[in-house]
Formats: C-alpha cells, sequence, structure tokens
C-alpha cells in the first residue's frame, strides 16, 4: 500500500488543481493507496472543498487539526496515521510536482532503496527566496553535522522502516529533512526543477522561512555554540594585548589619550556578551520545550469516504 501526506493551510484555490494532478499521478503507478491530507486550521473553505472530494474518492483522508500547529507539525500528524509500505511526503502548492511520485516509486523499488528525496537543481519564481533558499543549503552543508541532504526538502518517499525510524524521534521542534537523512539508512535522489506556486500566497513567509532555518541549525550544529567560544576566545586575546599595551605605555611615560578606544572597547564586548546570550538562550528555549512534552498537535476530526 502506499500513502500520501500533504498538509494544506487555506489553499482554497488550488485544492481542486492539487488533487486532480495528485490523483492522476499516483494512479499512474498503483491502485492501492492512501492519500492524507492534514488540514493545519485553515480558516477559508480548504476544509469544503476537501469534503467535496471525499466524495469523489474513498481514497482521501482529510486529518483536520485544532489550529495551526505549523508545516513540521502537520507532515508529523499525518506520517503518524499513514499505514502504507510505502510513505511519500508532499507539499500542498504544487511547487513539488506530484507527477514526480512514479519516478520516485520505480526507483525506491528498482533500485532497492529506503528512502528517496526530492533534490532541487533549480526554481522557478521569487529570486529572493530562490537566493535565500540556496544561500542556506550553501551555509548549511559547510556547518551541519549530517550530509548529503544539499537542497532537499520536504519532498520524499521512505519505506516502512524508515518511516518508524523516523517517527521514533520526539523532539518538538523539528526539522524533518535533517532528521530524515540522519536516521541513515539506504538513500537517493530524484532531481527535478522547483515549480512556482500554482495560486495564491506564500505560507511560508520571510520571517517563518529563518525560523525553520535556525531549527535546521541549532538542531543539527554545534557552529553557533562554537561561533560564541571562538568569538570569545579571540576577543579576550585581542583585548588582554591591548591591556599590555596600555601597561607598556604607562610605564614609558605616554598615555593613550581621549576615551574614544576604551568605549569602543566596552560597546564590543557588550554586543558581543548579548549574542552569546541570544545564542545560549536559543538552546535553553529549546531545552524548555522539550521539557513541557507538550503534543505537537491535536486533531479535531478524521474524515474519510464513509465516516468522521
Amino acid at each position: 500500500m502506499f500513502s500520501l501526506v500533504i498538509p494544506v493551510y487555506n489553499e482554497e484555490k488550488l485544492i481542486n488543481e492539487l488533487l486532480n494532478r495528485t490523483v492522476s499521478s499516483v494512479e499512474a503507478f498503483t491502485a492501492d493507496y492512501e492519500i492524507i491530507i492534514v488540514d493545519d486550521g485553515s480558516s477559508d473553505r480548504s476544509l469544503d472543498q476537501l469534503m467535496h472530494w471525499l466524495k469523489k474518492n474513498n481514497r482521501i483522508i482529510v486529518l483536520s487539526l485544532t489550529k495551526n500547529f505549523g508545516h513540521q507539525a502537520a507532515f508529523t500528524a499525518g506520517l503518524e496515521y499513514a499505514r502504507g509500505d510505502i510513505v511519500a511526503m508532499m507539499d500542498g502548492d504544487l511547487q513539488d510536482p506530484p507527477e514526480l511520485l512514479a519516478e520516485m516509486y520505480r526507483k525506491i523499488n528498482e533500485e532497492d532503496l529506503d528512502i528517496i528525496s526530492g533534490k532541487k537543481t533549480g526554481r522557478k519564481g521569487s529570486r529572493n527566496r530562490n537566493f535565500l533558499s540556496i544561500l542556506f543549503h550553501i551555509f548549511f552543508r559547510y556547518i551541519g553535522e549530517i550530509k548529503n541532504m544539499e537542497n532537499a526538502g520536504n519532498y520524499s518517499m521512505m519505506k516502512r522502516e524508515a518511516v518508524d525510524a523516523l517517527l521514533m524521534m520526539k523532539e518538538k521542534v523539528r526539522y524533518l529533512p535533517g532528521l530524515r537523512t540522519f536516521i541513515g539508512f539506504r538513500q537517493g535522489y530524484v532531481e527535478f526543477v522547483r515549480d512556482d506556486r500554482y495560486r495564491g500566497e506564500p505560507k511560508m513567509s520571510f520571517g517563518k522561512l529563518f525560523m525553520l532555518a535556525t531549527d535546521a541549525i541549532f538542531s543539527f550544529s554545534r557552529f553557533p555554540i562554537r561561533l560564541c567560544l571562538v568569538l570569545g576566545t579571540i576577543g579576550t586575546l585581542v583585548f588582554m594585548a591591548a591591556g599590555i599595551y596600555v601597561l607598556i605605555a604607562k610605564a614609558s611615560g605616554f598615555a593613550v589619550s581621549g576615551w574614544s578606544s576604551t568605549l569602543l572597547g566596552i560597546y564590543f564586548l557588550g554586543s558581543i556578551q548579548l549574542v552569546f546570550l541570544g545564542i545560549l538562550g536559543e538552546y535553553v528555549y529549546r531545552s524548555y520545550k522539550e521539557s513541557q512534552n507538550r503534543p505537537l498537535y491535536f486533531i479535531r476530526k478524521i474524515f474519510t469516504g464513509k465516516t468522521e
């Protein structure tokens, strides 16, 4: 059995196109499937559109969450509900082309792989977003402690063993592409050019994308805390040298004139300390979130073709 998980949030303008293309793409390579749509607390008519599709296709399942819990939580809800021997994840804005699922399915079976990730070789649409995404992946490649995930996002396909391993990790601040790479198994890639959004406005603002990037960095890299150590060490050495210079200058009979250098030194050290506190605060916050142990999401209702 094949399961496909798609989170949606306020996507009433593209639900029909999304499911038209997705259903035909899935039925091209398997007749035994389920499509799990996770309605992540939509406030528009997305759920009404999905109810219409339930009447047309009883292989569609809708998980309606009680509010907007976020992209990664919605994916997790769908993965925990999925029953398939092979499970795929796909964004609901049609930037991940459903037509690529057939190639992923072929590759995961014929090449005896456990995980197939969609690897982006290019992007259509906003140049600013493209540039920031490329910049993040280049930066993460050098500082991250997991490798071989460059330009790979949520779009992926996994065998049941890999899905079970992924769901064993219960952290609350989640970055699923990183977790998917971290679990190991035999992994492969299918390259594609990411499409522009079909209709509507992007739901992932620059702020949300920035927070997702920080989740990836703080979850899978020691770089921020190492940066604190390196900068602190450099600052200490620089001002030790400056202190020695001042003592020699006083002993030699010429004092350092003015207060500008003193004030600049104070401002520099103060700003460095604030940066350190912010970085340490991020780690403390994440530890606090884990200690709360709250559920990632709550399901309001589960809708299938026959039951609710």
